[in-house]
């Protein structure tokens, strides 16, 4: 969120509008070595991304790409051979996992192809539990409202085995909107989902981020999902790449 904060000093305090213009997410010179059968793979390298507030940016790519690989080193989940990711301007490659861990449930949203609910848990508790190893103590409230915001008011004591795919990745998004994240990822988000559900997530997906402002950085195969984003980036060979040159001819 802006703050109001004013401007005293030139070279100390930001307006809001310099916040503003700032990146959420960087990564610089972002290299990315496995190790297969005793030789060293290069997945990632020297690859260079900005994301500004409000932006949506898609990821797209060949199987085997990295696409994966690199929406885990911009999250935090992995670290990287070398280079630099920044979430608003704090290197998290830097961070211990506990630090990471609690910038994740800070800072970021996630929605996955497989929804990553758990089983035992109603789709009520399920969005609160993030909000309450937080910290938070609205956490019930909190989560009641995001669940509305999707349309499953109804559904709040049900468990993911009583709800369809679509209900599933409904609950999936309120919680990962429910801590107002400053950047939202999302890994194939309709890929286990039928072409009529699934177009029904893209567009309460891209509602939601329109509503809340935070970042949305998207990693599909689907092209008509693709082109609904701002930017479209294309890995190969462990670069990004514009991709809208592409989908435009």
């Amino acid at each position: 969120m802006l703050s109001n904060i004013q401007q005293s000093t030139p070279n100390t305090t930001q307006s809001p509008t310099d916040f503003i213009n700032q990146p959420v997410l960087e990564a610089e010179n972002l290299c990315k070595d496995i190790n297969s059968n005793g030789e060293t793979l290069r997945i990632l390298s020297q690859l260079n991304l900005r994301c500004m507030p409000h932006e949506t940016i898609a990821i797209v790519g060949a199987s085997g790409s990295g696409k994966s690989t690199l929406l885990s080193l911009l999250a935090g989940l992995d670290t990287p051979s070398s280079g630099k990711i920044l979430l608003e301007r704090q290197d998290i490659a830097l961070l211990d996992e506990d630090a990471r861990a609690k910038l994740r449930g800070e800072k970021m949203g996630f929605v996955f192809q497989s929804f990553l609910l758990l089983p035992t848990l109603n789709a009520l508790d399920n969005v609160m539990l993030p909000l309450q190893l937080a910290g938070n103590n609205n956490a019930e409230n909190i989560a009641k409202e995001a669940l509305n915001k999707v349309g499953l008011t109804h559904r709040l004591t049900h468990l993911p085995k009583q709800l369809s795919g679509g209900e599933q990745q409904r609950v999936a998004i309120a919680r990962a909107f429910a801590s107002q994240p400053a950047i939202l990822f999302a890994d194939e988000p309709t890929g286990n989902l039928d072409a009529v559900t699934g177009q029904s997530i893209i567009e309460l997906l891209f509602a939601l981020n329109a509503n809340t402002g935070a970042v949305l950085v998207l990693v599909t195969h689907d092209e008509k999902l693709a082109s609904r984003c701002q930017r479209i980036l294309k890995l190969v060979n462990g670069r990004l790449i514009d991709g809208m040159l592409e989908v435009a001819e």
